[in-house]
C-alpha cells in the first residue's frame, strides 16, 4: 500500500477513529485497503462537515431529465429563506420550501432524485461524484430539520449532522457480471438516515472517493425485514431493495451471535422508520391539497423512438441477450443510463428485465436492398375522428411525390466504419447487456473507431474536427464503473475479436483520466457561451437599477400614490401611512369605483393629468421594465458562481492531464499550450462579469434601501411590480384621454 496515501489519509483523523479503524482491521472486519478507504471516507465528512456547515448559500451545476433530455440547470440551497431553487440561465423555474422535501434517493453513478410532498419527483444528475456527495449531504440537513418540526411548534436549530445511533460492518449483495456478490460497507444509522460506505472496491479504485449511499428514512416509505437465512436482512425504499447480512468475523462466528446482532439492525431501523412515517404523515397533512406538477412529456414520440432503436440494434446482440436470459442473472436498470457504479449499492429487484428485441422482425417488410428512411413521428388522428374530418375524403395516392428526392434525403446512413467488425450472432459481449444495447445504439451514429478515439480528445474545438458536444455528454454517462473497468483491463486477448461495444469499452480503460478530460472538453466549451448569455442580462439589471435610482418622475408618481391613498384611508376611518411597498402597485387596478371601469389607477392618471401633466410620461425614464423581467440577481449571482467553480475544475483537469515528461506527443503538447491560453482567457473574462455581477448586487441593494424594501426580495418580484404598473398605467392612460 502507497505510505503517502496511508499517512494523507490518517492525517487528519483524530486518536479515537484510528483506534476505532485499526480494532476493525485486528478483527478482521475489514481488510487494510477496507480501513484505508474508512479513513478517507472519515475525512472527507470532516472537511464537508466544515465546509458545508460555515456557509447559508449553496449553488451546483446539476442537469435535470425532462422531456426525455437532460437540461443543465443550477440546485440552489437556500438556508436563509429554506427553499430550493431550479435555475436555468439566471431564471428561477421552480421553488421549493423545505418543508415539501419529503426524501432524497440515491441512484447509480452520478445520479439522484429529489422526492416531494405533492409534487412530481427531480430526477437529477450531479456533474461529479463530489458534487454529489456534498448535496446528499445538504439535502439530508434538509430533512432533518423537517423531522423535527411539528405543527403549531417552530423548528428549532438542531445539529446539522446527527449522532450515530447504530453502525457496524454489513456485507451488500450487489448483481456482478453473471452473477451476485457481496460487498462490505460501513453502515451508519442515524435520526432519518441509512448511510451506507463501500469499503470493499479493493485496489482498483484507490484515487476514487469512497463511494456513499444515503437510504432516508424520512419519506416514511422505508421497510425493513428478517430473511429466511440467518444473518441477513432487506431494507426496501420506494424502488429499491437492498439485502443486508451479518459478516462472520472473528468476533461473529457463532450462528446465534449473528442473528442477535441482524435482531437488533431491524429492530434500531424498523424504530425509526415507525418515528419517520409519523413524522412524514403530519408533514403531508399540514401540505394540503397541493397542485401537482405536470411536465406533458411526449410518449408518442418517446416509444416511436425506442422502437426505431430496436431496429437499429442489429441481429447479433439481440440474439445474444436471447441466448443468455436463461442462464444469467439479470442486473435492473433505470431507463436508458450508464453503468451502474459497482461502489454504489445496486438494489436487488423483483422484477425481471423484458428481453431484448428480437432477432428478426415479422412487422418489417423492407426487402434487404430496399433504402431505409428516418421516422416522422406525426400525431395520428384517431379513427373515430377521420369520416366527419377533411381526411375522410382525402387520398393521398393521387399526389406525386419525388420518391427517389424523399430517399436521398432522409435515407437512414449505414455506418461503414465498423462494416469489418461486425459480430457473429453468438458473439459475446463483457458488457451488461442492456447497458451494451443502449451504447450500440449511439455507436450506430458515433464516426469514431476505438483507435481514433483518444486522438479525438485533443482537439478543443468540434469545427476543428473534435466531438460534438452531443457525443461527449454520452460518453460521460457510458464511463466505466471500477469493476466493469477491472474485466477489461484483465482481457488479453485480440481487441479486433471483441464486439465493436467491448471494443469501445476496452479504449476508454486505455485512456488516462477520461472522466477529467471529458469533463474539460464540456466545460471549456459551455464556458464562453455561458458568460455571453450572462454578460447582456447582468447589464440589463445594472441599467435598470440605475433608472430606477435616478428617476425623479417615479418618485413623484409614488407621492401622488400616497396622497391619494391617505386620503382614502383618513376618509375611512384609518390610520395614514408613511411609506407603502411597491407591491401595493399592482393593486391599484383592483380598486374600483363607483363605475364598474374606473378604478384607483384612473383616478392617478387624471390627478396627474390635472395637476402635474409631465408625470403622465414616468415611464420614459424607466425604459428597461418595457418588458417583463425574467432573469433575477439572485439566480444571475448563482450562475456566476457556478461559473467560477467550473473554471477552478478546468484549471485543476489541467494540471491532472498535463504531460510530465519532455517527451510529450506534439499532438498534446498543442492541446496544453491551446488550453493554457484559454483559460487564461476565460479568468479574465470571468473577472470582468464578476465586477459587473458585484455591481449589479451592489446598486440593487442601493435601490431596495430607497424604497424601504427588504434586502431579501428578489428583484424578479421588485421589478415585475414596476413592469406590471407601467403596463397597467399606459393602458388607463389611454382609457382615460379617450
Amino acid at each position: 500500500m502507497d505510505n503517502t496515501r496511508t499517512q494523507d489519509a490518517f492525517s487528519q483523523l483524530s486518536q479515537e477513529k484510528i483506534l476505532k479503524i485499526m480494532n476493525m482491521v485486528k478483527n478482521k472486519e475489514v481488510s487494510i485497503e477496507g480501513a484505508l478507504h474508512l479513513a478517507q471516507k472519515e475525512g472527507y465528512a470532516d472537511k464537508d462537515s466544515q465546509d458545508l456547515l460555515t456557509g447559508s448559500l449553496f449553488n451546483y451545476s446539476i442537469y435535470k431529465y425532462k422531456h426525455y433530455r437532460w437540461q443543465k440547470r443550477i440546485l440552489q440551497i437556500d438556508f436563509n429563506t429554506k427553499t430550493i431553487f431550479n435555475i436555468e440561465k439566471g431564471i428561477i423555474k421552480k421553488q421549493f420550501p423545505f418543508s415539501q422535501v419529503k426524501s432524497c434517493e440515491d441512484t447509480e453513478r452520478r445520479r439522484f432524485s429529489i422526492v416531494f410532498h405533492g409534487r412530481q419527483d427531480y430526477e437529477l444528475e450531479a456533474v461529479s461524484l463530489d458534487d454529489k456527495r456534498k448535496i446528499m449531504y445538504l439535502l439530508s440537513r434538509v430533512m432533518q430539520s423537517n423531522s423535527c418540526r411539528r405543527p403549531g411548534e417552530p423548528c428549532l436549530e438542531r445539529a446539522a449532522e446527527c449522532d450515530v445511533v447504530h453502525e457496524g460492518v454489513l456485507d451488500l449483495q450487489q448483481n456482478a457480471f453473471m452473477s451476485t456478490e457481496w460487498v462490505k460497507y460501513l453502515v451508519q444509522l442515524r435520526e432519518g438516515e441509512l448511510t451506507l460506505y463501500c469499503i470493499g472496491l479493493g485496489a482498483e479504485s484507490k484515487n476514487a472517493c469512497p463511494a456513499m449511499n444515503t437510504i432516508h428514512l424520512s419519506g416514511g416509505n422505508v421497510s425493513v425485514s428478517k430473511e429466511n437465512e440467518c444473518g441477513t436482512f432487506l431494507v426496501q425504499t420506494k424502488g429499491h431493495n437492498y439485502l443486508f447480512r451479518i459478516p462472520f468475523t472473528v468476533q461473529n462466528y457463532r450462528t446465534e451471535v449473528v442473528s442477535k446482532l441482524r435482531n437488533e439492525w431491524v429492530s434500531l431501523i424498523e424504530r425509526y422508520c415507525e418515528l419517520c412515517k409519523g413524522g412524514s404523515l403530519s408533514q403531508e397533512e399540514s401540505q394540503g391539497d397541493t397542485s401537482s406538477e405536470a411536465d406533458y412529456e411526449n410518449v408518442t414520440v418517446a416509444l416511436n423512438e425506442q422502437k426505431e432503436e430496436a431496429l437499429h440494434f442489429g441481429v447479433s446482440a439481440a440474439a445474444t441477450s436471447l441466448n443468455k436470459r436463461s442462464n444469467s442473472q439479470t442486473k435492473p436498470v433505470k431507463g436508458d443510463v450508464a453503468p451502474a457504479s459497482a461502489s454504489t449499492p445496486v438494489p436487488i429487484s423483483k422484477v425481471e428485465v423484458p428481453p431484448a428485441p428480437p432477432a428478426f422482425f415479422q412487422s418489417c417488410s423492407l426487402s434487404p436492398l430496399a433504402k431505409r428512411t428516418k421516422a416522422f413521428h406525426w400525431d395520428v388522428v384517431p379513427c373515430d375522428k377521420i369520416p366527419k374530418s377533411i381526411w375522410g375524403s382525402c387520398d393521398p395516392a393521387k399526389k406525386k411525390i419525388d420518391a427517389s428526392r424523399l430517399c436521398e434525403q432522409f435515407q437512414v446512413q449505414d455506418v461503414a466504419v465498423f462494416s469489418g467488425n461486425e459480430p457473429s450472432v453468438n458473439q459475446h459481449i463483457m458488457l451488461d447487456r442492456k447497458i451494451a444495447h443502449n451504447f450500440s445504439i449511439f455507436l450506430k451514429s458515433f464516426r469514431v473507431k476505438p483507435s481514433e478515439l483518444k486522438e479525438k480528445l485533443y482537439i478543443i474545438h468540434e469545427e476543428s474536427g473534435g466531438l460534438t458536444d452531443e457525443q461527449i455528454t454520452t460518453l460521460r454517462r457510458y464511463m466505466l464503473t471500477p469493476k466493469d473497468a477491472e474485466k477489461y483491463q484483465s482481457f488479453r486477448g485480440c481487441p479486433s475479436e471483441l464486439h465493436i461495444v467491448d471494443q469501445f469499452m476496452l479504449e476508454m480503460c486505455r485512456i488516462p483520466h477520461l472522466g477529467q478530460r471529458l469533463d474539460l472538453l464540456l466545460a471549456v466549451r459551455e464556458l464562453p457561451v455561458s458568460m455571453g448569455d450572462l454578460e447582456p442580462l447582468i447589464n440589463q439589471k445594472i441599467q435598470a437599477s440605475k433608472q430606477l435610482h435616478s428617476s425623479q418622475k417615479f418618485i413623484a408618481v409614488l407621492e401622488y400614490i400616497l396622497a391619494i391613498g391617505n386620503h382614502l384611508n383618513e376618509n375611512a376611518g384609518k390610520e395614514k401611512a408613511k411609506g407603502f411597498r411597491l407591491s401595493s402597485l399592482t393593486k391599484l387596478s383592483l380598486l374600483r369605483g363607483k363605475e364598474r371601469t374606473f378604478t384607483l389607477l384612473h383616478a392617478l392618471v387624471e390627478q396627474l393629468s390635472l395637476h402635474e401633466p409631465d408625470l403622465v410620461k414616468f415611464a420614459q425614464e424607466l425604459t428597461e421594465f418595457e418588458a417583463v423581467p425574467d432573469a433575477s440577481m439572485k439566480g444571475l449571482s448563482a450562475e456566476v458562481d457556478v461559473l467560477k467553480k467550473e473554471l477552478e475544475n478546468v484549471t485543476q483537469c489541467r494540471r491532472l492531464i498535463k504531460p510530465r515528461t519532455t517527451k510529450a506527443m506534439p499532438q498534446e503538447s498543442q492541446f496544453c499550450r491551446e488550453l493554457k491560453d484559454l483559460i487564461q482567457k476565460y479568468e479574465g473574462d470571468l473577472s470582468q462579469l464578476s465586477k459587473r455581477c458585484e455591481e449589479m448586487k451592489k446598486l440593487y441593494s442601493s435601490v431596495l434601501v430607497k424604497f424601504g424594501e427588504p434586502q431579501d426580495l428578489d428583484s424578479q418580484e421588485l421589478f415585475g411590480w414596476i413592469s406590471t404598473f407601467i403596463s397597467e398605467f399606459r393602458k388607463a392612460c389611454a382609457e382615460v384621454m379617450q
